[in-house]
This record gives C-alpha cells, sequence and structure tokens, in this order.
C-alpha cells in the first residue's frame, strides 16, 4: 500500500538549520534505503504560491503569502506500508524528527488493492 502524507505546521520564516537539515536527512536516507520512503518534497514558503479556486464556474487566483492561514502545507511524503497502522507509525516517526504539527494520511488509489476492498464494501 501506497500513502500520501501531507506535513501540516505553522508556517516559518527562517530556514531550517544545519542540525535540523541534518536530522531530517538521515531519517529520509534510512527511509529511502528501507523502501517505505518513495518520494518527499519540502515547499517553499506561502509567499511564492498561490491558490487557485474554482466555484460556480468561476476561478479566482489568490498570490502568497497565506496570512489568514494558522497552518500551510510544508511538505509531503509519499510512504510504503503494509497497513494503516504502520503509515501512521511512520508518520509519528517523522513527526518527532520534524516538531511540531500534523501529517494527513491518505491512502493512494492502486488498482490492486482498493478496487477489491471498494467492491466489497459496495456488495
Amino acid at each position: 500500500m501506497r500513502f500520501l502524507s501531507i506535513y501540516k505546521h505553522a508556517e516559518r520564516t527562517a530556514p531550517p538549520s544545519r542540525e535540523e537539515m541534518a536530522t531530517m536527512g538521515k531519517l529520509v536516507e534510512e527511509g529511502f534505503k528501507a523502501g517505505w520512503l518513495v518520494a518527499t518534497e519540502r515547499c517553499l514558503p506561502t509567499k511564492f504560491g498561490a491558490r487557485v479556486r474554482s466555484a460556480s464556474g468561476k476561478q479566482t487566483v489568490t498570490d502568497g503569502p497565506f496570512t489568514e492561514a494558522k497552518e500551510v502545507v510544508g511538505g509531503f511524503a509519499i510512504l510504503r506500508a503494509n497497513s494503516k497502522e504502520e503509515a501512521i507509525q511512520l508518520a509519528k516517526d517523522f513527526l518527532r524528527v520534524a516538531g511540531d504539527g500534523e501529517c494527513e494520511l491518505r491512502q493512494i488509489y492502486e488498482a490492486d488493492t482498493c478496487a477489491p476492498a471498494a467492491a466489497a464494501a459496495n456488495s
């Protein structure tokens, strides 16, 4: 199974310290070697971003920074896990290194794992 882990936190105004980068780098390296980490990226501050919305056929664009947001997406990872419980543990391990924030976990649709479960649920 694969899971998308979306890391949300209060936006930082300063980049991570060298120590923080080294600690996270070690976790990422271990994850790739062990096979539970498929992909990961950190996001730049919201001042470099934009929000594109669609409502009732009208599209709007709002440039960052997003000062009204208490939490922003700070990055994401694609995790490989044998169960939801294992993905939760991986997110807990990540947060021990990353600090305050939350990880929203969403299982990624895969025909061989999700379709049979969905069919059984609809029976």
